[in-house]
């Protein structure tokens, strides 16, 4: 098989992306700087480098110190909040980073590298479900960063080679089902673990942003693709890059779940309610945002194996339950 470099392989998506390329026989380098990943989420067999990206001397030593077959870059700056407040940071840093490690990447003689990017780019869709012919615009500086890296690798394809996907993903929700891997963030900004969270006590009462949307219950509709199924899309796009040209796909289940039907299959899963309030709508939430996985599906055989909302929910339920900390619990556990 072969040898692949995983930027933010400690971190929630590039740890099941990760665990997949080991499961199938490759060998895993993962560079993470461990501000938001886990050590823990490093699976035995795998090397661990600790670094920044922003430190080029350490990113050129890693891609020297081995003959890698691709890159695949997940650290990143990724709130979109945050990014209102500190617009430039997000695109300095996400920018920069990305293509000092492209850079990299051309010298060490890579010629594959799949980039972690976003629904973010479409900004509020003209239609639904949205697939790659959507406009891209962006209305926040992380959204607008990836759109920079996004055209920045177009440029490393086509002056030096450097062949590229990027998958633009929707909400990546769920846990490894077999209990490895889960998510842990800090702070957690996204629907399911919170919902999760307050169902077992461990969280606030979720507040469910706006009941007037002209959705069938009132709530927002959003898509949901679990991690593990967005793990084997990475690997299906990165062997498609050995003999394809770049390219772009949207990723999601093509279906989607409203705040509420969320809420409702964290009940079913706990067998308890989730506290929660009402609250107003949140500016620039759109009602509905649903992805076109067609392109996906035709170039690549990839389907959604855990669409269901109630798989996405369980896994995820499954794996909070048992480490109620997060990925303390989980190396609490590997050291007992």
């Amino acid at each position: 098989m072969g040898r692949y470099l995983v930027t933010g392989g400690a971190g929630y998506v590039g740890s099941h992306v990760a665990l997949a390329l080991q499961e199938r026989g490759d060998d895993v380098v993962i560079l993470d700087d461990l501000r938001q990943g886990h050590r823990g989420a490093v699976q035995p067999g795998m090397e661990l480098v600790v670094g920044d990206l922003s430190d080029r001397r350490k990113v050129e030593e890693v891609l020297a110190g081995w003959r890698f077959d691709g890159v695949l870059h997940f650290a990143a700056l990724s709130l979109v909040g945050e990014s209102m407040r500190e617009p430039l940071r997000y695109l300095a840093e996400n920018l920069g980073n990305s293509l000092w490690l492209a850079d990299a990447a051309v010298k060490a003689g890579v010629r594959r590298f799949v980039l972690s990017s976003t629904a973010a780019l479409f900004g509020e869709p003209a239609r639904i479900p949205i697939d790659e012919n959507e406009a891209l615009a962006p209305v926040s500086p992380y959204g607008e960063s990836k759109l920079m890296v996004e055209r920045g690798l177009e440029w490393a394809d086509r002056v030096h080679g450097l062949r590229s996907a990027a998958l633009r993903y929707f909400n990546a929700a769920g846990a490894d089902p077999g209990g490895r891997l889960g998510e842990d963030h800090n702070p957690e900004t996204h629907l399911i673990p919170n919902a999760v969270n307050a169902a077992l006590g461990l969280g606030p009462a979720l507040t469910v942003f706006g009941t007037d949307y002209a959705t069938p219950d009132g709530t927002a509709i959003r898509d949901y693709v679990h991690v593990t199924d967005l793990a084997d899309a990475h690997l299906r796009v990165l062997d498609r890059l050995k003999d394809g040209p770049s390219c772009r796909y949207n990723v999601g289940s093509g279906t989607g779940a409203s705040v509420l039907e969320v809420i409702a299959a964290v009940e079913r899963a706990a067998g308890r309610p989730v506290p929660h309030v009402l609250g107003p709508r949140r500016a620039g939430d759109p009602p509905v945002l649903v992805a076109s996985n067609a392109a996906l599906r035709r170039d690549t055989g990839w389907t959604p194996r855990l669409g269901a909302i109630d798989d996405i929910v369980g896994t995820a339920y499954a794996w909070r339950k048992k480490h109620p900390r997060g990925y303390q619990d989980a190396v609490s556990d590997a050291a007992a």
